[in-house]
């Protein structure tokens, strides 16, 4: 990348190419963007946003344009503002604050066009808030059942957003879990995971079922485990634990419906550089290529070609700026 950056966004934009944004080198939060082109696999600078900020969110909109919200500015703090980048012109403008400053939120895309935003930092929150493309406007729904930071959303077939795990007041991770009606504006809690766990990933499988898999349950313990919940009746049950515990890392679905975990921060503190595949018709894990070095708190995406391009994160030392690919077909 142009920049090395850590705990950034990455989005797929309608023409193939990938918009990182933000995240942070050191101390200091970043207002710069750039765009990788995988047809040349080079990463050119484009607009910078409005506000440097990290550990915010980054949704692409029916539109095309990408809305990024929230997050953390050193050393101004949680920021409730948010703003959009247009891909055609490479501008960001600004669009409605938040109602409240978060960081470390979800931001999820509901099937009609709005954003959900729930939970975060700047008090660990319980509320959520929706926002508007037409209007540019934040409003208020229905908080969560339990505040919540660095947990998983998940938009399951039926339109519903279900959140699970993350931490509580305190950094007490929970195992809680509860699904999001867009039609009423309200939580209902669901079944409670297996383990507690925050920093975990969340991955919808082809079958509907949502694959939740590491994370950290408590200071200095990270999770190998995986466990999957099946939206018909909101169970939650145990499946093939990972070849290593890892919090912090990605998690992506392939096209051919096997899950792709690499990287994040392993059982000893040190960042990691395997990878393995979750192959949900056999429902264990096997491994694959290591990435080129070891890297958390970086970020994934899935490419047209089936590629998957990770970018960026920290190797526990210095902020990265390398990226590489993944190729599924080949398995390095």
């Amino acid at each position: 990348m142009t920049e090395a950056r850590v705990v950034n966004t990455l989005t797929l934009l309608r023409d193939g190419k990938v918009l990182a944004a933000g995240g942070a080198i050191g101390p200091d939060s970043l207002a710069s963007a750039e765009l990788y082109d995988p047809s040349s696999g080079i990463w050119t600078a484009t607009g910078r946003m409005m506000a440097a900020r990290a550990g915010h969110t980054a949704t692409l909109l029916l539109d095309g344009t990408v809305l990024v919200a929230g997050g953390h500015n050193y050393p101004s703090g949680t920021l409730a503002s948010a703003e959009l980048y247009d891909p055609i012109r490479e501008t960001w403008t600004a669009t409605g604050g938040m109602i409240e400053a978060r960081s470390g939120h979800t931001a999820t895309l509901l099937r009609d066009g709005t954003v959900l935003v729930a939970g975060g930092g700047g008090g660990t929150l319980a509320s959520a808030e929706l926002y508007d493309p037409g209007s540019g406007s934040w409003s208020v729904t229905g908080g969560l059942i339990e505040p919540r930071v660095l947990h998983a959303a998940t938009l399951l077939r039926d339109g519903t957003v279900l959140v699970a795990g993350g931490f509580s007041s305190g950094g007490v991770p929970v195992a809680s879990a509860e699904l999001y009606d867009p039609g009423r504006g309200s939580w209902t809690a669901t079944g409670t995971m297996i383990e507690v766990r925050g920093g975990h990933t969340a991955t919808r499988l082809p079958d509907g079922n949502v694959l939740v898999a590491g994370g950290r349950s408590s200071i200095g313990v990270v999770l190998a485990s995986a466990e999957l919940y099946d939206p018909s009746n909101g169970s939650w049950t145990a499946t093939g634990g990972m070849m290593a515990a890892r919090s912090l890392h990605t998690a992506t679905l392939l096209l051919d419906g096997t899950v792709l975990v690499a990287g994040g921060s392993g059982g000893g503190g040190g960042q990691l550089a395997s990878a393995e595949l979750y192959g949900h018709s056999s429902a264990s894990w096997t491994s694959t290529a290591t990435m080129d070095g070891v890297r958390g708190y970086h970020t994934a995406t899935l490419l047209p070609s089936g590629s998957v391009l990770v970018a960026g994160g920290t190797t526990s030392g210095p902020t990265l700026t390398s990226a590489e690919l993944y190729d599924p077909g080949s398995g390095t």
